[in-house]
């Protein structure tokens, strides 16, 4: 599983106080230690960036490259002046997040990533604005991807976003996903896809987050997920992402074949994952308490 950090964000203090300013130390640092924690990927997050996007974009990247330039970065912004603006300073290929599966965003976009040889993240947001479930999300990949086809992206350099929600909100829309993800090659053989994986904890306290967050990148990977954004700081995430817990992985997956555990014979820990599983599958109702029960 590929790892794209999410903490270069105009939300967190730090960084959009940096930003604002101009002052390069807390976004450099931020990218060296996302580098160090292994991510793949560095998503600089503008928000919308309406004033001076198209100035602090390319700004942002060349802070970035000053200290990192083996990793490359997204740009994420919903100000397409800024994306244009940053595109041609990027030293590596970078990925343009996010398209939404809307014309009046898509017919301005797509040529720009065209023009640029860039990748971008397919995002399912449509005119009606969240999907109500797989098949729709599947239509407008569909339309979204045919787009990007006739202005010669292929499928490999188009990343599908079918939107993570929060567990505590829209608790049937995770199966939704995971139904969509499971769909993907065959509506859009060869495109890779990734999520907001840090979406469906947003609500829930804080101390939950990593073990929701964990567990549903081990069940949206089982239908073939192919990155997720995350948080740098989850060391938990990145190990299970690189392959060190092999066991958390068994147990997710087993669970999802339909094996239940025997909940006695296993690690307080372990548990805790297995309890996390039936919350997401739906099997148990969502509370704030649930690893209690």
């Amino acid at each position: 599983m590929l790892l794209i950090g999410e903490s270069l964000n105009v939300i967190a203090t730090k960084i959009g106080r940096a930003f604002k300013e101009r002052d390069p130390k807390p976004i450099q640092e931020e990218a060296l230690f996302q580098k160090e924690k292994g991510m793949d990927y560095i998503d600089i997050n503008l928000g919308p960036a309406k004033k001076d996007g198209h100035e602090l974009m390319p700004w942002v990247v060349e802070t970035v490259q000053e200290v990192v330039d083996d990793v490359p970065l997204w740009l994420d912004t919903s100000n397409i002046d800024a994306i244009a603006a940053a595109l041609p300073v990027c030293k590596l290929p970078p990925v343009v997040n996010s398209i939404m599966a809307r014309p009046e965003r898509y017919e301005k976009m797509i040529p720009l990533a065209a023009e640029h040889n860039a990748a971008f993240v397919a995002l399912m947001w449509g005119p009606d604005g969240l999907p109500r479930d797989e098949n729709e999300r599947a239509a407008l990949a569909v339309e979204l991807l045919y787009a990007a086809n006739e202005a010669g992206i292929p499928n490999e350099k188009i990343w599908v976003d079918g939107i993570v929600t929060p567990v505590n909100i829209q608790q049937p829309q995770l199966m939704a996903l995971m139904a969509f993800q499971e769909m993907l090659q065959d509506i859009a053989p060869g495109a890779k896809s990734t999520c907001g994986l840090s979406n469906i904890s947003n609500g829930p306290p804080e101390h939950l987050r990593p073990i929701l967050n964990q567990t549903y990148m081990v069940m949206l990977q089982k239908y073939g997920m192919y990155s997720v954004i995350a948080d740098p700081l989850d060391e938990q995430l990145a190990a299970i992402a690189k392959g060190q817990r092999q066991d958390i992985v068994d147990l997710i997956s087993g669970i999802m074949d339909g094996n239940d555990p025997d909940m006695g014979s296993l690690s307080k820990e372990m548990q805790d994952y297995a309890k996390t599983v039936y919350v997401i599958l739906g099997k148990s109702l969502y509370s704030d308490s649930w690893l209690d029960v």
